[in-house]
């Protein structure tokens, strides 16, 4: 036995042990705690319920401006807690707070602590800032002087604050400037320097957790309104077990279909990449983990989507050695030559989506937040096992002795198609889908209807609590109660929690007026002896704020701008840059004419659909333009520049297919294996993919080549 065999051997076998202990490790966990235990992953409140808390503001007449602007910071307050909290108002006075994955409500009032009144006073008690001056606070760690670690808290101020703080310090330098949060002296740090550059520190905290602690009541204290706690309660999860188990089913299915469609199309090296999905996906779940993410039923539904866009790298890896072993090279050569010239198309495509996660993560709120998380999670774990796990586990079988052409498939030659030949109609079905979709939802939105079938996420609703006389459960829920309150109120959009130690569910619905609500009670009363007088129903305001959707917008906005000003960057041709970002822009607005024509919920999913679908655009638009711009430094003077185009999208077609393929797989079975909401997601989804994998072979290298011979590039 040679040693190259012997090496692929224990390569081999090394794998298999890691992907068994990845695996065991993600279902069992290490250690007493159960370390990286798929279990110990932070479920959303849809999954595994939470605490909700109820704050009323002191002022009994607060403006809607005070309201909004509590709410807000109220979100980016409990965003410490997990991404997917909700905060939203309730009647005209109260907020309402639900954190998942969190069963003591009294830990979290006591860490969360009264929002109050904050103040930064000099030593004689005048007031020199107020809490609202302060932008953000921030725990951090540090080594002193002397080496010792130690801990601080950074601030940051507003313009004003800025202004004050300069002048506050300047006045006190070398006097203590007490922090006065309700009446109580909670720090009184010594003004060493004068201020003013917008950001002070507090250090010399005795621990992490103080200092956790202390940004935790700056933050909260610069809210507008006082506010004082009216009730907590401990909710179940909105979902069932069913839906979890579904979810996780359809996983497994797609993720076989998946892996047995690769090898059945790419043999050993679809084999290969089998293995690597696999480690991928154990990874997956021990580092949403050890990240503390939480995750949501849309969020599992990402993360199954993940997988398949995980296969896309090595759908081009292996269509790049199919490629030399066609040009007569050996499998050994073709496979490393196949590895270096993928290498730039995977790796442009990953961080151009990689920016727009880092900058959603940084500027969005709430699911966008989340999302991002995720997304930039997955894009960094299918690097890895694609461009280290595949090539190794590859290279393994290989020098094992799996060497023979057959084994790995060559690639069989295709006529160039002309794509550009046909893309006037392509242009015009375009513009026919998205101008059909725009005047549906003029149209609807003249209507009353609006002009998109907005979720309670999206307009808010009426919240309503059901005092039964037995104990439910809410499998119960759906097959008893929903439909009666679905034909009362004539809407199927109901969301359910069911409170922890009594028998009360709370219900979300859409707005309903005095007859309705009426009417529902009375339905109750007859049908399930429910205590018509004891059900209690609020209306509720959006938990996807304005500024949510602000904060949403501007961080799409700015990923945008990142991603053109990198794949100009790379290939030196704004025009490249111009045609990804148009051709992402198309997508979307099919998608979004499908929301608008299907009249598809739009809620929390509806913003992870869309940032999923412009990932998904800009990955497959980048596969194109790596292998164009490759073409174009090879060409010879007399090939023409329509002839180079045609042939890139025919040479990339098949990984266009293939990679939509699987994707498709993943997605198809969690809409037939997932409960409705889940199938909400699912289904527009599946537009966008069929769109993107229209758009990357029909109008990318169709707009490059117009601007191209159109616009002239400096």
């Amino acid at each position: 036995m040679n040693m190259k065999k012997s090496t692929g051997i224990i390569i081999l076998f090394l794998t298999a042990i890691l992907t068994a202990g990845l695996f065991y490790t993600a279902a069992v966990g290490v250690g007493e705690n159960e370390t990286g235990a798929a279990k110990n992953i932070h479920l959303g409140l849809d999954l595994a319920g939470g605490v909700s808390i109820t704050y009323q503001t002191v002022d009994s007449n607060p403006t809607s401006e005070q309201m909004a602007d509590t709410i807000y910071k109220l979100q980016k307050r409990v965003e410490g807690y997990s991404t997917e909290a909700q905060v939203y108002q309730e009647g005209t006075d109260r907020i309402n707070i639900e954190i998942p994955g969190v069963s003591d409500a009294n830990a979290i009032l006591e860490e969360l602590g009264r929002p109050g009144s904050l103040e930064f006073q000099d030593v004689s008690g005048n007031v020199l800032i107020s809490g609202t001056d302060v932008k953000s606070a921030e725990a951090k760690g540090y080594t002193d002087n002397l080496g010792n670690n130690s801990y601080m808290v950074e601030l940051t101020l507003t313009d004003e604050g800025a202004e004050k703080f300069a002048k506050a310090t300047e006045e006190n330098l070398g006097s203590r400037l007490p922090i006065v949060y309700d009446g109580e002296i909670i720090s009184a740090p010594t003004v060493e320097t004068v201020i003013t550059g917008g950001s002070a520190t507090i250090t010399n905290m005795s621990s992490f957790e103080a200092a956790k602690q202390l940004a935790s009541t700056i933050r909260i204290g610069s809210l507008q309104l006082e506010l004082t706690e009216l009730r907590s309660k401990v909710v179940g999860a909105q979902l069932g077990e069913n839906a979890i188990s579904t979810s996780l089913k359809a996983g497994a299915i797609g993720f076989a279909l998946v892996v047995i469609f690769m090898i059945v199309i790419y043999l050993v090296p679809g084999f290969a990449s089998g293995i690597a999905l696999a480690i991928y996906v154990a990874l997956m779940m021990i580092l949403l983990n050890a990240f503390d993410i939480t995750l949501t039923l849309p969020g599992i539904a990402g993360i199954i989507l993940s997988i398949g866009m995980a296969v896309d790298a090595n759908v081009i890896i292996f269509a790049r050695i199919r490629e030399e072993l066609a040009t007569g090279k050996t499998v050994r050569s073709s496979m490393k030559i196949g590895f270096q010239k993928a290498l730039s198309a995977i790796v442009d495509g990953n961080i151009t989506t990689l920016l727009a996660a880092l900058v959603l993560a940084l500027k969005g709120s709430g699911s966008v937040k989340g999302f991002a998380q995720t997304l930039a999670l997955g894009i960094v774990l299918s690097m890895f096992t694609a461009l280290v796990v595949t090539r190794l586990v590859l290279n393994s079988l290989y020098a094992v002795g799996l060497k023979s052409e057959k084994l790995y498939g060559v690639q069989k030659e295709h006529q160039t198609i002309n794509f550009l030949g046909k893309k006037n109609i392509c242009f015009i079905v375009s513009l026919l889908v998205v101008a059909g979709g725009l005047l549906t939802m003029g149209v609807c939105a003249s209507q009353g209807k609006g002009a998109l079938n907005y979720s309670l996420e999206f307009q808010g609703g009426t919240s309503t609590t059901i005092p039964f006389t037995e104990d439910i459960n809410i499998e119960e829920f759906e097959a008893d109660v929903k439909p009666l309150v679905s034909d009362v109120i004539g809407s199927t959009e109901i969301q359910a929690q069911l409170v922890q130690g009594n028998n009360d569910v709370v219900i979300k619905t859409r707005e309903l007026d005095l007859e309705t609500r009426q009417k529902l009670n009375t339905a109750l009363a007859e049908n399930f002896g429910v205590d018509e007088n004891s059900i209690t129903a609020e209306n509720i305001s959006s938990t996807i704020s304005g500024e949510m959707r602000a904060d949403a917008l501007v961080a799409v906005l700015l990923a945008t701008v990142l991603m053109l000003l990198y794949i100009w960057f790379r290939f030196k041709d704004i025009r490249f840059a111009a045609s990804a970002v148009a051709a992402l822009v198309h997508d979307v607005l099919v998608v979004l004419a499908f929301y608008a024509i299907a009249r598809v919920s739009v809620g929390n999913t509806f913003i992870a659909c869309m940032l999923t679908i412009v990932g998904y655009s800009i990955n497959a638009t980048i596969v194109i333009f790596d292998r164009i711009r490759e073409n174009l430094a090879g060409a010879r003077k007399k090939d023409e520049l329509k002839d180079i185009v045609n042939m890139s999208i025919t040479q990339t077609l098949t990984r266009s297919i293939y990679t939509s393929l699987t994707t498709l797989i993943m997605v198809v079975v969690l809409f037939i294996l997932g409960v409705a909401s889940i199938r909400e997601f699912a289904l527009p989804l599946m537009v966008g993919i069929v769109c993107g994998a229209y758009s990357s072979v029909c109008i990318t290298g169709a707009l490059w080549y117009l601007l191209k011979i159109k616009v002239k590039s400096e």
